[in-house]
């Protein structure tokens, strides 16, 4: 089957066109509906406390997932991930077994705003559930450029959760830009980047969080640019989401993990340090 040459690489998509990557279009988790179709974005998971949504999450490996610290304040034991286009019913469900935040973050700050989750089972490839690609040190991504975000996220500040995936087209915003005072005065370190639109109308929101913001390169395979964080509100004007920068944090997490248990390089360690 052709999904079986899909799953030796990262970041490719069951269904490969992209529907639109200018804001004209009707793409939307804040400000409009669009809802994604099973295998348009395999690598998104939702992490559910005690089966109820709580954030989104990128699959990264056959048994480890990337989200946003802020998500998690109890045991692992409580937490599991689903994968497929719906809340209800999964097209699959694992346990989680291990949160790893980074060693900087706290609460209730926004700066190194990631996590390591790792599943109690591996997760096998298919078509419509598949790992992200993650970049290179040396790969950047201009700003002003497209990128999607994906969640089950809140359709309005407050409002209601979908079942169905959502997703919507941001543009890339430049921190000096997003550091202006009449956008958030300084707030945005380097670990943050911003995504959207300063006239507002799309964004992500509650529920969003940890999430990707994935944009893709010349030949259709999706990257990981960030991780849903944070923002004030949602889709308000001057006021554009804020994300994690992927690869820094992801990289500190790992060296740590490896330092601290005294481990010897593990498969998926090796896989994801080279991917970087």
């Amino acid at each position: 089957p052709s999904w079986i040459l899909l799953c030796s690489f990262c970041g490719l998509r069951q269904n490969r066109s992209v529907k639109s990557m200018a804001k004209s279009s009707s793409l939307r988790i804040v400000g409009g509906l669009s809802s994604a179709e099973t295998g348009d974005w395999p690598w998104q998971a939702s992490l559910q406390y005690n089966n109820i949504h709580r954030c989104g999450a990128t699959l990264i490996s056959n048994t480890w997932l990337v989200s946003a610290a802020h998500c998690f304040r109890d045991h692992p034991q409580k937490w599991t991930a689903t994968f497929g286009a719906l809340l209800k019913p999964p097209s699959l469900k694992r346990p989680v077994k291990t949160i790893i935040i980074h060693e900087k973050y706290r609460y209730p700050e926004h700066d190194y705003d990631i996590a390591l989750v790792q599943l109690s089972k591996r997760v096998e490839f298919t078509s419509s559930i598949h790992r992200v690609c993650l970049p290179e040190p040396s790969q950047t991504f201009l700003y002003n450029i497209y990128a999607v975000i994906t969640g089950w996220g809140a359709l309005t500040n407050d409002g209601p959760t979908p079942n169905a995936l959502q997703e919507a087209t941001v543009k890339l915003i430049d921190s000096n830009t997003c550091n202006r005072k009449e956008v958030y005065d300084g707030d945005i370190t380097p670990r943050m980047l911003c995504a959207g639109y300063l006239e507002g109308g799309v964004d992500a929101c509650q529920g969003d969080s940890g999430g990707p913001l994935v944009t893709p390169d010349s030949r259709l395979m999706w990257y990981l640019v960030g991780i849903v964080s944070w923002g004030d509100e949602c889709a308000k004007p001057n006021k554009p989401g804020v994300y994690t920068r992927q690869s820094e944090p992801l990289i500190i997490i790992l060296v740590r993990d490896y330092y601290l248990h005294r481990l010897q390089p593990r498969p998926w360690m090796i896989t994801l340090l080279g991917s970087l």
